[in-house]
This record gives structure tokens, C-alpha cells and sequence, in this order.
């Protein structure tokens, strides 16, 4: 028997900071059945960011293959690190001991438990990657990463209107995804996951010469 835990958050229409057009193309009231139109940026909810993201020159969707996405996964549980607090270098080689060259990290914050994404709250009071934690990770030679919290602190500045800083303070984007590390970005679910070790399957959806897809995320663990 075998676990499988969606870690993927539903794309909602309403969401205070993502908009989200979605309308119907064709209804049953014509007779020819039923079409849903929908519209978003591709950076909201559960997504996926390549390389160009943050690198004119970095490789853009239509390099990313299905062995970069799926494989094996270790969770890196950091959920005892209180809210507005950093992640350092030292927690990140407590809790990622058990991680491989070409491994899929999930970094596990727990934070869609303590903090809606549907609210400020989740923005503004989350833990944060360390820049030093977040080399740890690029120096263990994994392929991907996932976060369930808003990893780089300068992400609430996307809320409170101060100025963007530069790209080396977007710490994850800059340390990992600017060095060919794909990205995935507002993952939950994670605190169902029940083993250190899993197969993760994140599947971006098709879209060629793009910086970024939304994606399905799931774990599939051995069932005890």
C-alpha cells in the first residue's frame, strides 16, 4: 500500500493578492454543454519558477524535464523555528541530514497550519531562508526544492509597498534557481507526511518558453 498527500493549493478566485479571472467560455443553458475560461499569473498558488525567472539567460520552461521534477524527496522539517525568525545554515544540516545528491527537498515549515495564505498574516509573519541556509542546500546537490511558506523574507515586501531589493536578497531564488535548482513555491499539506524519506511527483503544467507553471505537487509514501 502506498500513501499519496496532495501538497498543492487550490487556485482561488478572490485571493486578496492574486487575481484570478475565471468565467464561464459556455454554460448548459446554450445546450452545448459547459466550459470554464480561467486566467492567472503563473506565479500564484502552487507553481513552479525556472531559471528565468530571475536570469536572462537562465533556461526557461521548455527545458525542464520529467526527471527534474520527480523522485525522490526527503523532508526537511524546520517547523520548530518560531514565526519572524530566520533559518540558518545550522538547522538546515540538523533537519536535512538524511538528504541525497538529486534529492527533491521539502522544506517543511508547517505554516499553512498557523497562517492562511488567504491572509496577511501568512505573508507578513513567516519564518525565512537564511542565505547561508539556503547554499547548505545547494551544496548537497539536490534538483529541486519546495517550500510551504513565503521563503524569502523580502516577499512581504510584495505587501507592505516597501522597495524591492535586489535579486542576491531574494536569497532561495538567487542561491538555488538561479543555479539550475527548480523552484517550487507555496506548497501544504506537508504536515501529513509521515516518513523523512518519499517520491515526489511535481508536474508543471506545458508551457513552453515560460518562466514559471502552475503545478501539482504530490508525496507518495510507503504506507506502515
Amino acid at each position: 500500500m502506498r500513501r499519496l498527500t496532495d501538497l498543492s493549493t487550490p487556485v482561488r478566485s478572490g485571493h486578496f493578492r492574486w487575481e484570478v479571472e475565471r468565467r464561464f467560455a459556455k454554460t448548459h443553458d446554450t445546450g452545448a454543454g459547459q466550459a470554464t475560461w480561467a486566467g492567472w499569473n503563473v506565479h500564484a498558488f502552487t507553481h513552479m519558477d525556472s531559471p528565468r525567472h530571475v536570469d536572462p539567460e537562465g533556461f526557461t520552461t521548455d527545458a525542464i524535464t520529467l526527471e527534474m521534477t520527480v523522485g525522490p524527496g526527503a523532508v526537511v522539517d524546520v517547523s520548530a523555528v518560531p514565526a519572524n525568525s530566520p533559518i540558518e545554515r545550522a538547522v538546515m544540516a540538523e533537519a536535512g541530514a538524511h538528504l541525497r545528491p538529486g534529492d527533491i527537498a521539502l522544506i517543511r515549515a508547517r505554516w499553512d497550519e498557523r497562517e492562511s495564505l488567504d491572509t496577511p498574516g501568512f505573508w507578513l509573519n513567516a519564518p525565512w531562508m537564511t542565505a547561508e541556509g539556503a547554499i547548505w542546500l545547494r551544496e548537497r546537490g539536490i534538483k529541486a526544492v519546495g517550500f510551504d511558506f513565503p521563503q524569502d523574507y523580502c516577499i512581504r515586501f510584495f505587501l507592505t509597498g516597501e522597495k524591492r531589493p535586489p535579486l542576491p536578497e531574494h536569497v532561495t531564488h538567487y542561491h538555488l534557481l538561479k543555479h539550475g535548482i527548480i523552484m517550487f513555491e507555496y506548497l501544504c499539506n506537508m504536515g501529513a507526511l509521515k516518513q523523512p524519506r518519499n517520491e515526489v511527483v511535481a508536474l508543471p503544467i506545458r508551457l513552453p518558453d515560460a518562466d514559471g507553471a502552475p503545478a501539482r505537487v504530490i508525496a507518495i509514501e510507503d504506507a506502515a
